[in-house]
């Protein structure tokens, strides 16, 4: 499972020789992006997440996928989408994803209602990632090692004010057992701006990695 960083919340998925495209949220113009997308997921509502949503499905036609209330928005507008609602799953190309419980709003840019903002885990071919989404700490992450498969890398927003910082990331890491975390939502804006080495050190400290990717770098887990 190869997975390449592109800013705040927007990350590219490739598994099974296909391509997941998670949040994306390109103010100035979108990257170079593989040819071929083959699904879009969506954590939420808000404009930093969805921002070229519908640019993406237009020129690839992927299928979205989101909570209820995010998924009909787009099947509204022409295009394919399979809904999911906290503790559903589906698997789909031997790709299994489920939805999980996320703390935050969800609100559409002119601010009509998003349905709950969702977390996800996604398992193919013996690896599982968890896509927290925009979350506070919360207790319902413990949930997560008792109900997936062991996760190889939770990917987890660190930059406070919107979301938990990094200091509450390495717990929400021990919450959900994993010892590889791969840092989001951080230092877009002023408000969610972090001493990088400070919140690398921290994770260490506590026995944990805390990846940061420059934009457009990639891991492999």
């Amino acid at each position: 499972m190869k997975l390449t960083y592109l800013g705040h919340n927007a990350h590219i998925i490739e598994v099974n020789d296909k391509v997941i495209m998670v949040d994306p949220f390109f103010p100035e113009g979108l990257p170079d992006l593989p040819l071929s997308i083959d699904y879009l997921i969506l954590t939420h509502a808000h404009q930093d997440h969805i921002l070229n949503a519908e640019e993406i499905l237009k020129s690839h036609g992927c299928k979205v996928i989101a909570n209820y209330e995010v998924t009909s928005f787009f099947i509204d507008k022409g295009h394919e989408g399979l809904p999911l609602n906290h503790g559903g799953d589906i698997t789909i190309d031997n790709i299994n994803i489920k939805a999980v419980n996320a703390v935050h709003s969800s609100s559409f840019p002119d601010g009509s209602y998003g349905g709950n903002p969702v977390g996800f885990v996604i398992s193919a071919s013996n690896k599982t990632i968890y896509l927290a989404g925009d979350t506070a700490l919360t207790w319902d992450m413990k949930l997560i090692p008792m109900t997936s498969p062991k996760l190889d890398l939770a990917i987890l927003p660190i930059g406070n004010t919107f979301t938990m910082g990094y200091k509450d990331a390495r717990l929400a890491a021990e919450f959900v057992d994993c010892k590889k975390v791969l840092g989001c939502h951080y230092d877009t804006f002023p408000p969610i701006k972090i001493d990088n080495d400070e919140a690398i050190q921290y994770f260490k400290e506590g026995g944990y990695e805390l990846i940061l990717l420059a934009n457009g770098a990639n891991i492999t887990v």
